[in-house]
């Protein structure tokens, strides 16, 4: 299966560091302003969503984190993950 995003598992990793349920973290996300369901969220965590950059800020606002923070520290992923981005 093709990953939709390369956050999910750093967010899953931040959020379970934090004890934070993904109910409570989606509300963490409605109260600031995105209606995001724990369907969603388990999407994102696995993979299988795409998450856009708006999105994104809010999951580090919702963790209270840094943006960068939700990356992996691996380059090679992050390049791994731009030159499959046209497939």
């Amino acid at each position: 299966m093709k990953t939709r995003n390369i956050v999910g598992p750093q967010i899953r990793r931040l959020r379970s560091v934090a004890n934070i349920t993904q109910d409570e973290f989606a509300a963490r996300c409605g109260v600031l302003g995105w209606r995001l369901s724990r369907s969603t969220l388990a999407k994102i965590e696995s993979q299988v969503r795409c998450v856009s950059d708006a999105e994104v800020f809010i999951l580090a606002r919702a963790l209270r984190k840094e943006i960068d923070q939700l990356y992996p520290t691996n380059r090679a992923a992050i390049l791994d993950r731009l030159t499959h981005s046209d497939e």
